[in-house]
């Protein structure tokens, strides 16, 4: 696994952590935001 590769999955996965904090603390609209983040570092996985 590239040094990229593992750059972009610790991106997705940070942003995903981070949503779900903000979920937890009551920040829907913040939290959606973290999901589109982790969604959009995602791509570029493929």
């Amino acid at each position: 696994m590239s040094v990229t590769r593992i750059a972009w999955v610790a991106t997705v996965f940070v942003a995903l952590l981070t949503g779900l904090l903000l979920l937890l603390s009551g920040y829907h609209g913040y939290a959606g935001l973290g999901l589109a983040v982790a969604i959009a570092a995602a791509i570029n996985l493929l």
